[in-house]
């Protein structure tokens, strides 16, 4: 702990100069510059093109959430296959581990953060709204969009990764990252920078304490320990 003591505070004040630089210049300086021009480049690209739009309207459905769900699941079940039956109560602590971590950590963030900011959507006039361009259910707005759930889920997984399973997996991690969280932006659902502020931040802020310290190998070793199947046998798969 003493020898990551320095490292957790450097993330620490990484995460918080990160937020600052978006919180404190007016209107967001040069954060809300990037912001808008990204979201009116993917903007005027729904009228552009008819398969853009679409693409845009399926990776936003809700249903699209759950694959974000299995592509991550499908990265644990890859250990899971290989390991013998205390490793895989090992991998069910770690991932309940990571849920639990992922929960505390958005709803700290979601009532910490002195930001109540609503997408580019409605932010915006005079902008094209998928919803309206097309008659399926997708989400292209949010009345609070700061900090980025969505994308803050898929960092925390990512760090667990890296803790646990190594570089590789974490590498494969930050693609889903990418590929699960920014249709949210090119939807206008999100800002840019409710993810790479936002959701970046938080993580930087909360999830040092939790697995650079003790903490979250202690959390794993107890629900491994009352684990109801830990004297018998995980059926294979």
């Amino acid at each position: 702990m003493k020898n990551r003591l320095p490292l957790i505070l450097l993330l620490n004040v990484a995460g918080l100069a990160l937020f600052l630089s978006w919180y404190l210049p007016v209107n967001h300086g040069a954060w809300f510059t990037l912001d808008s021009a990204i979201f009116h480049f993917f903007n005027h690209l729904l009228v552009e093109s008819r398969a853009f739009l679409w693409l845009v309207a399926i990776t936003n459905n809700r249903a699209f959430d759950a694959c974000s769900l299995l592509a991550m699941g499908c990265v644990m079940l890859a250990f899971w296959l290989k390991a013998d039956n205390e490793g895989r109560r090992r991998i069910f602590a770690i991932g309940l581990t990571m849920l639990m971590t992922a929960l505390v950590v958005n709803q700290l963030a979601q009532h910490l953060y002195p930001v109540k900011r609503a997408s580019p959507t409605l932010y915006f006039s005079d902008i094209w709204r998928v919803s309206e361009l097309l008659n399926i259910p997708t989400k292209d707005a949010s009345k609070d969009s700061f900090p980025g759930d969505h994308g803050m889920m898929l960092l925390i997984f990512s760090t667990f990764m890296l803790r646990y399973f190594g570089v590789k997996p974490f590498i494969v991690s930050l693609i889903i990252f990418v590929g699960f969280a920014f249709p949210r932006v090119t939807i206008g659902a999100h800002w840019f920078s409710d993810i790479a502020v936002g959701s970046l931040s938080a993580v930087l802020i909360g999830l040092p304490w939790i697995l650079l310290t003790p903490l979250s190998d202690k959390v794993i070793s107890l629900s491994d320990r009352y684990h109801p199947g830990k004297n018998k046998q995980f059926n294979n798969i």
